[in-house]
């Protein structure tokens, strides 16, 4: 371990853990075990960053979601809608084919207030401006479920979202990976990332191609972010699944589950927090 992460992680300084979730489709389901994991080893993450998937995940989790109550969500049939691009539009002569009507919704029926101020947990979404073609951190306001729909706005897909500044599209085009906004206000940032490098065995389809070269760019805009976090976990589900594999929901929370689980065993600097948390509790 660095220097930098020694001292970041010293007890002494660790108050404020924070958790980046990447973007990543149904791979992003693995978030979700690995949010189990944490709170199993004692790690409840107070700050989150998202992008895409992520910050779907992400906004559930600060709205105040345990990790159980998001699988069930999936089950009974909310999230999993919401995941698998079902509200499209009447008309294809938009800026997408599907807007996010549902999953705004959603948001809404969760979080009345729909505010950034009154979530449980302070959070942090990352979203692309076509205009300036910079990304951007929405953490305030009183619109909570636009900018969440906005980050998972795959562009041309769904439709992007229209406001004052410009078009807002996936935070996943400009960075995956968006944990600059937690090197402030958190002494700890654990990275999660479902779509780390993956070396491509074989491109039989132009579709292959595509998808990895996608992938490959994703990667790139996440290196800084990556470079932040002090711990960073990487789920494995993309060696099976892919970002429309909504289906496999669970076997892909199981894999963020496993992939966290093992990063505890092969990082034991990483349970100390664990311990630090429960102190803490102990005191109270």
């Amino acid at each position: 371990m660095s220097i930098l992460k020694k001292i970041f992680c010293s007890p002494e300084l660790n108050d404020t853990i924070g958790i980046c979730l990447g973007g990543g489709g149904a791979l992003g389901f693995a978030h979700i075990g690995v949010l189990q994991s944490l709170e199993d080893h004692g790690i409840f993450p107070q700050c989150i960053a998202g992008s895409s998937m992520g910050a779907i995940i992400g906004a559930l989790y600060a709205i105040g979601l345990s990790p159980a109550e998001m699988l069930q969500l999936i089950k009974d049939d909310k999230l999993y809608r919401v995941t698998k691009l079902m509200s499209f539009s009447a008309t294809l002569f938009k800026s997408g084919v599907s807007n996010h009507t549902t999953l705004r919704n959603l948001i809404k029926e969760l979080a009345p207030h729909n505010s950034f101020e009154q979530l449980e947990k302070k959070l942090y979404v990352c979203v692309s401006n076509l205009n300036s073609a910079e990304y951007e951190i929405k953490h305030s306001g009183n619109d909570l479920d636009k900018w969440v729909g906005a980050s998972a706005s795959i562009p041309g897909v769904f439709e992007a979202v229209k406001d004052e500044s410009g078009y807002y599209v996936d935070g996943g085009l400009l960075n995956n990976m968006p944990a600059q906004c937690l090197v402030r206000s958190c002494n700890t940032i654990i990275g999660v990332d479902v779509i780390p490098l993956v070396v491509p065995s074989v491109l039989n389809k132009p579709t292959d191609t595509l998808a990895y070269s996608l992938r490959v760019a994703q990667h790139q805009n996440s290196m800084e972010g990556r470079g932040l976090c002090h711990f960073l976990i990487e789920s494995k589900a993309i060696q099976d699944f892919h970002e429309f594999s909504y289906d496999a929901y669970q076997t892909i929370y199981q894999h963020g589950y496993s992939a966290a689980t093992k990063y505890f065993v092969e990082n034991p600097e990483l349970l100390k927090l664990g311990n630090i948390n429960t102190a803490k509790k102990l005191l109270v």
